[in-house]
Formats: C-alpha cells, sequence, structure tokens
C-alpha cells in the first residue's frame, strides 16, 4: 500500500463542481477499526448536503464525503475480532468514502451478501440500516399494515418498498413519472400514485389511510402526510427536501393519537449503529442471498468524476442507487 491515495475534496461549500479529486495520506485503523480498500462507494443525499455546507461530519470523523462503501479489509486495528485481511466486505462509514481507502469501525462492517458483487453490495449500508431504523424499530411496521413510501424510486425508496413488502406490510408509494411508478410496483408496491397527477392524501384516505408513512420530503408534505395517515398512524420523518419549517396546527396529531418522530443515522454512536449492522446480518441478509430483495442500480461513474454523480442525483434523473467506482 502506498502511504497516498486519491481522494475526493469538498474544495468550498457549493455545487458539484466543488468536488474536485486530490491526494490525500492514507488512513490507518485506530483500536476496534479497520481499514478497507475501497472497491465502490455510494453517493447518497446527506454526500449532497455535506458538499453543500449544509451537514457538518461528526466529530473526529473524515471531512471528506461518502457513507457507504464495500472492498477489501487490508488492515486491523488493535482488538479487532471476527474479520481478517482479505476479507469482501460492505460498510457504514462515519465519512471518507470517497477515496482510495477508508476507515470504520469493524462493528459497522458486514459480509458481501451471496450472489452480489461489490458494486452492488456498496449501495446496501447508508440505505439499508436508515430503513431498518426508521422503518422497522422506530416506525415499528407490522405485516398486515398499510405502508407510505415517499420517494419510491430513489435509493431509499426502493428498499423501503422491498423490505415493507418482504415483511408483509400493503405498500404505497409517491414518484413523480410513470416509468418510476412502474419500478415502485415492479418492486413491491400495490401502488404508486405519480404526484403530479394525483393527490396521496386522496389516495390513502379511501383505503382507511396510512398505519406508516415515511417521509424525506418535510416542508408542505408535513400537513398533507398527517391527514393521509390512519387514526393512531406514525409518520418517520429522515430529511427535508422542501425545508424543515412549516406552520401547522396540532390538534388532528392530538385527537387522532398520530406519533411524528424521525431519526438522523450519522451522528448516532457507535454501538447503536452497530446494533443495527447486528439486525441486519439476522433479519435482511438472509432475503438478500435469498434473492428476494437487492438493490435497484442506477449508473456507475468514475471516483473523478464525483461532480457528475451528485448532479444526476439532485437533477431526480435517477432510479435507485448511484455509485463511484474507486478501483
Amino acid at each position: 500500500m502506498t502511504q497516498t491515495m486519491r481522494a475526493i475534496e469538498i474544495t468550498a461549500a457549493g455545487g458539484p463542481h466543488v468536488l474536485q479529486p486530490g491526494t490525500r495520506p492514507r488512513p490507518r485503523p485506530g483500536a476496534g477499526e479497520v481499514l478497507i480498500r475501497v472497491a465502490f462507494a455510494g453517493v447518497n443525499r446527506p454526500d449532497a448536503l455535506q458538499r453543500a455546507g449544509l451537514y457538518d461530519p461528526p466529530k473526529g470523523a473524515s471531512d471528506l464525503p461518502g457513507l457507504e462503501a464495500a472492498g477489501e479489509i487490508v488492515a486491523l486495528g488493535a482488538g479487532v475480532g471476527g474479520w481478517s485481511l482479505g476479507d469482501k466486505v460492505c460498510a457504514l462509514l462515519p465519512g471518507g468514502g470517497y477515496a482510495e481507502y477508508v476507515v470504520t469501525p469493524a462493528l459497522h462492517c458486514l459480509p458481501v451478501p451471496e450472489g452480489l458483487d461489490l458494486m452492488q453490495a456498496a449501495c446496501l449500508p447508508e440505505t439499508y440500516f436508515t430503513v431498518w431504523t426508521n422503518v422497522f424499530l422506530r416506525g415499528a411496521l407490522k405485516a398486515g399494515e398499510r405502508f407510505l413510501v415517499h420517494g419510491g424510486s430513489s435509493g431509499i425508496g426502493t428498499t423501503a418498498i422491498q423490505l415493507g413488502r418482504a415483511f408483509g406490510a400493503r405498500v404505497f408509494a409517491t414518484a413523480g413519472a410513470p416509468d418510476k411508478c412502474r419500478i415502485c410496483e415492479d418492486l413491491g408496491a400495490e401502488r404508486a400514485i405519480h404526484y403530479r397527477e394525483a393527490d396521496f392524501v386522496d389516495v390513502m384516505r379511501d383505503i382507511g389511510g396510512a398505519d406508516l408513512i415515511l417521509d424525506m420530503v418535510g416542508g408542505a408534505y408535513l400537513p398533507r402526510n398527517i391527514r393521509a395517515l390512519a387514526d393512531e398512524g406514525r409518520l418517520v420523518q429522515i430529511a427535508f427536501l422542501q425545508g424543515p419549517e412549516v406552520t401547522m396546527n396540532f390538534t388532528e396529531v392530538m385527537t387522532r393519537r398520530l406519533t411524528i418522530t424521525g431519526s438522523t443515522l450519522r451522528p448516532q454512536s457507535v454501538l447503536a449503529k452497530a446494533r443495527i449492522a447486528d439486525d441486519l446480518r439476522a433479519h435482511v441478509w438472509p432475503l438478500i442471498e435469498a434473492g428476494r430483495i437487492g438493490p435497484v442500480m442506477d449508473r456507475e461513474f468514475p471516483l473523478d468524476d464525483a461532480a457528475g454523480a451528485h448532479a444526476r442525483m439532485e437533477a431526480g434523473d435517477n432510479i435507485g442507487k448511484i455509485v463511484l467506482k474507486v478501483s
């Protein structure tokens, strides 16, 4: 291994053009960490928020973007057990995935599922960790419940649709184009609602309301989500593409006993994320290996064209996950 590595740096807060190739010292794993030679890195909305100066890395994390990757373990920190040099893994990262090497807690690594290659595996950690914790742990989705997923053709959306269906829920989704709606239904949504042509509030109320809604839009969607919920329904908020502020009358929340919750993944403790990894390995990885669920791929970009990957994601053109080919 060389002492330096190629990496994509955020040269200033701004648009995709601020992502520029650079050279950094190769990181070294600390206690409980592994060093991964990155083959592919996933591209996610939080990366774009960090690039725009709206989402600072946690204390001690790399300033490089990239919250998930797949590759080969090439060094072990003190006290690491359960992994060996040469193991192929995918991993949730505290940052730094847009680079040839990255360090992460060993507890946040998962084996590459049988039947998947490294490019597909790089699409798993950020979305599967996020969906599992928000839909099943916080949202408490149960079999038979009506589950509405906004942004159904996104990486999060395609994952949530598949997992919801796999665990017995009636899944509905919103998307902004006919081809995106078809993808949602092919993945298991009972109905995909073209939000430019139909009101998801009316659709959900006609069938009794949603028991659970997963939303990353925010803004004006918040009061509409409240109206779309069934009595005692739950809304889980994970992002705010339309902004985090809204004026709303909470009377309906009280009288219909609704629950509004949400979370962000990156600031959670190493132990909390390790517990999610354990859940995924026990309950979700067998479904992937059985071919019942899996990543939906959009496009691959070379590492040096991270700006192009961000531009595609922010234009909303992607269906499923975008990845960077690193090595």
